[in-house]
C-alpha cells in the first residue's frame, strides 16, 4: 500500500467540514443525567488468575438506563494507598477478554480498568456484556443500529458506558480520582476522545488509532469496514443521507475533542485505510488543550505503532500521572 490520504503537512492543517449540532451540549447533559438517575452499583470481586504480580477484579457496573456493564480491574500485587488509575476503552469487535490478559499498566504502577464492550466481545476477544436494546433495521455491525435517530443510536449507550466506567474506576478505594487517564485503541481511542470531552478533571487522554471521527471524511475516504457499514446502509436505504449524518454528528470525535480539557497523546498512520490520517488528525486539530502530541506512524496500516506507541505512553504519562 502506498499513501492514500492527504499529505503530512496538510493533515497538520485539516479541519472537519462535520457540523456540530446546535444542541450537543443538551444531548450529552440530557443523555448522561439519565444515566446517574440509576446508581452505579459497581462491584469488584476478587478473582484467582494465577498471576504473582497483579491482583485482578471482576467488576459490574451500571451504564446506559442502569444496564449492567462488565469490565476488569487489576492493579499491583500488594498495592495499599490510592494510586492513577488508566481507564481502557476496546477496538471494534472485542470483549474484555480473560482475567489474565491486561498487564501492562498495573506492571507499570497504575490501577487499571478495562471496560467490556456492550454488545460486541465476539470478534477477537470474548465478552460479558450485553445490549439489550434492540434497533430498527441495520447493516451487519454496530455502526448503523438505531442511525437515523440520536436518541437509539448504538453509540450513545457506548459512550454513556463509558463515562459511567470512568465513574467507577474513580469510586475503587485505592485509585486516586485525581490522577485519572484513558486511553483506547481504534474504537478505543475513538471512546477515549468521546470522554475527553465528557468528563471533567482528567489527568490524560491517550487515544490511538482513534475510529469515530469525523464522519463527512471517514465515510467517503475509505471503503474499509467498519466505516463502509454507513455506506452499504445508505446504499441500501436512498435519500437518508442528510438523516444519518445529522445523527452521527452528535457522536463525531472532533466536537468532543473541542470540548477536552486534559493533556493528550493521540497517534496515526499514514496508510491507515480504517481509520484514515486525516479522520484522525481532524480530531487532533480540533482538541482543545494546548498540552498534545501526536505520533505519526509512516509507513504503518491499523497496526499503528503498537508496541512501539505502547513505548511512548509509557515515557509520557507518568509524568501526566505524578501527583496533582
Amino acid at each position: 500500500m502506498t499513501l492514500f490520504d492527504l499529505p503530512l503537512d496538510r493533515l497538520r492543517e485539516y479541519r472537519s467540514a462535520s457540523v456540530e449540532p446546535e444542541d450537543f451540549d443538551a444531548f450529552w447533559a440530557k443523555t448522561l443525567g439519565g444515566a446517574r438517575e440509576h446508581a452505579l452499583d459497581a462491584r469488584f470481586a476478587r478473582v484467582a488468575t494465577g498471576l504473582a504480580t497483579v491482583e485482578t477484579y471482576d467488576v459490574t457496573f451500571a451504564g446506559f438506563d442502569g444496564h449492567p456493564v462488565k469490565g476488569w480491574f487489576v492493579v499491583p500485587a500488594g498495592v495499599s494507598e490510592p494510586v492513577p488509575v488508566v481507564v481502557e476503552f476496546l477496538g471494534y469487535g472485542g470483549g474484555r477478554g480473560l482475567a489474565h490478559s491486561h498487564l501492562l499498566w498495573a506492571s507499570a504502577g497504575f490501577a487499571h480498568f478495562v471496560m467490556d464492550t456492550r454488545g460486541q466481545g465476539s470478534g477477537w476477544a470474548p465478552g460479558d456484556t450485553a445490549d439489550p436494546v434492540g434497533s430498527a433495521p441495520a447493516f451487519p455491525g454496530f455502526m448503523t443500529r438505531g442511525v437515523e435517530d440520536p436518541e437509539a443510536y448504538y453509540y450513545r449507550r457506548l459512550y454513556t458506558d463509558a463515562v459511567r466506567a470512568v465513574e467507577a474506576a474513580r469510586s475503587h478505594p485505592l485509585v486516586d480520582a485525581e490522577r485519572t487517564a484513558v486511553t483506547g485503541i481504534s474504537q478505543g481511542g475513538g471512546i477515549t476522545v468521546a470522554v475527553a470531552g465528557l468528563v471533567p478533571g482528567l489527568a490524560a487522554v491517550a487515544p490511538d488509532v482513534p475510529f469515530l471521527c469525523d464522519f463527512p471524511r471517514a465515510t467517503t475516504v475509505t471503503d474499509r469496514a467498519p466505516y463502509r457499514e454507513i455506506g452499504n446502509y445508505l446504499k441500501t436505504h436512498r435519500g437518508r443521507v442528510e438523516r444519518v449524518r445529522e445523527t452521527l454528528a452528535y457522536f463525531d470525535g472532533v466536537h468532543f475533542a473541542a470540548r477536552a480539557t486534559a493533556p493528550a497523546l493521540f497517534s496515526t498512520a499514514l496508510e491507515d485505510q480504517t481509520c484514515p490520517p486525516s479522520t484522525v488528525f481532524a480530531a487532533f486539530n480540533a482538541y482543545a488543550h494546548e498540552d498534545k502530541a501526536i505520533e505519526v506512524y509512516d509507513f504503518n496500516d491499523h497496526e499503528g505503532g503498537g508496541a512501539f506507541q505502547q513505548a511512548a505512553q509509557l515515557a509520557w504519562l507518568p509524568e501526566r500521572l505524578r501527583a496533582r
